[in-house]
């Protein structure tokens, strides 16, 4: 076919197939003996998978994987998108594991306001070290936390020095923090989850977040299953 077929069936304009087929994103076209290009529906099939891709891993990733596995031997090609599905796949756990947090969190939440109206004035606290060690993060990235506003710890006299003392809030904004950000969440989206803690006094719109972010890894890896037969045939095209 034409590239103005090709163009009309794929949805892409002529300038994009030529562009995507200058960048290696899609097989050479045939020449014909007057010069035009001749598209088969293998191109169609690469431009389509092109498109699925681009939504599972970005565009940036997508023409890049597109260009490599046509050329790569067969065994680095199949590394190379079996990659694609390990990275969505560790994207997927860190979101559970975050919502797994958050809804721990949230628990805990509740207790300290059952606990508040109460009149309890006992309060958990936590030293710089002792907060690192607990979260896994070294104290640089505690103090990093603060200077963005997402933990607040009291100072107190210490042996001439101004110490940190994290209490229970700091503890669990801290927390949250370190959940959110092994979500792959980033600065601006913690500071805020941090807020709507602060405002609603719960982390439900975090886990509203979350989920949200499920669905959206969960939509990425069936684009890159509708993807994964062109590649396949693009690696391997004799097993056609």
């Amino acid at each position: 076919m034409r590239t103005l077929k090709l163009a009309e069936v794929s949805g892409y304009s002529v300038q994009q197939i030529r562009q995507l087929e200058s960048l290696r994103v899609i097989p050479a076209a045939t020449r014909l003996p007057n010069g035009y290009r001749c598209f088969s529906s293998l191109h169609l099939s690469a431009l389509l998978a092109y498109r699925e891709l681009a939504s599972a891993v970005g565009p940036v990733l997508a023409r890049d994987v597109m260009s490599k596995v046509q050329h790569l031997p067969l065994i680095e090609s199949a590394a190379l998108i079996s990659g694609l599905g390990y990275s969505l796949e560790e994207e997927r756990r860190q979101v559970v594991a975050a919502k797994t947090v958050l809804t721990s969190i949230r628990k805990e939440t509740e207790t300290e306001i059952a606990v508040a109206e109460r009149g309890s004035s006992a309060r958990e606290s936590m030293t710089i070290t002792e907060l690192s060690q607990a979260l896994g993060v070294p104290p640089s990235t505690l103090r990093f936390w603060e200077k963005e506003g997402l933990v607040s710890p009291d100072r107190v006299e210490a042996r001439s020095q101004t110490a940190r003392v994290y209490r229970a809030t700091a503890i669990r904004d801290a927390r949250i923090t370190a959940a959110l950000r092994a979500g792959g969440y980033r600065i601006p989206e913690v500071v805020e989850a941090i807020g709507a803690l602060h405002d609603l006094g719960d982390a439900s719109r975090s886990l509203a977040a979350l989920d949200e972010r499920l669905e959206a890894v969960a939509r990425r890896t069936l684009a890159l299953f509708r993807a994964g037969s062109v590649l396949a045939d693009l690696v391997d095209p004799g097993h056609r």
